[in-house]
């Protein structure tokens, strides 16, 4: 009986609800967008934006739909997707770079790499947040920007793409 009983303290003191939260840091955050880039697959990043630029992105993307439905022989706005970094051109390279903290906000920097033409190397910076979590005990990091290496950001480019 004694077995039992440590056996069931033992089950209960390793249980989840017993162990402490680990949250994501804005490094680890800018290595699963870079890993994201390189693959082509915005989707784990999705999860770690804003509710905000979530939505704006949404709408971006409804827009760009009822554009391309209209004018099925036009390339729309958003024609290449969203713009998640400056230039368009795949870059074999995408690596973290420095990541500056400031109260609740961060930036980290996304450096691209083009091995055979260093000279069109970038860096763009994901600008973060704590964001609040009702059911959490502590704030989690959240992508609410991509500053471009050249002038301007996401918001405003999802914005202007379809300004009239």
């Amino acid at each position: 009986m004694h077995r039992l009983a440590l056996v069931a303290a033992f089950c209960f003191a390793a249980t989840p609800s017993l162990a402490q939260m680990v949250t994501i840091s804005p490094q680890q955050i800018g290595e699963i967008f870079c890993i994201s880039r390189l693959g082509n697959d915005m989707a784990p990043v999705q999860v770690l934006l804003t509710t905000e630029l979530t939505a704006a992105i949404a709408e971006a993307e409804m827009k760009n739909d009822a554009i391309q439905k209209a004018h099925p022989d036009e390339k729309p706005p958003l024609g290449d997707g969203i713009p998640w970094q400056a230039f368009p051109d795949y870059a074999a390279e995408c690596k973290v770079g420095a990541v500056t903290l400031e109260a609740d906000r961060a930036v980290v920097d996304i450096a691209y790499g083009f091995p055979d033409y260093p000279d069109a190397d970038f860096t763009d910076h994901l600008q973060l947040i704590l964001v609040a979590q009702p059911n959490l005990g502590e704030p989690l990091w959240r992508i609410e920007n991509l500053a471009y290496a050249t002038d301007g950001d996401l918001r405003s480019v999802l914005l202007s793409a379809f300004a009239n």
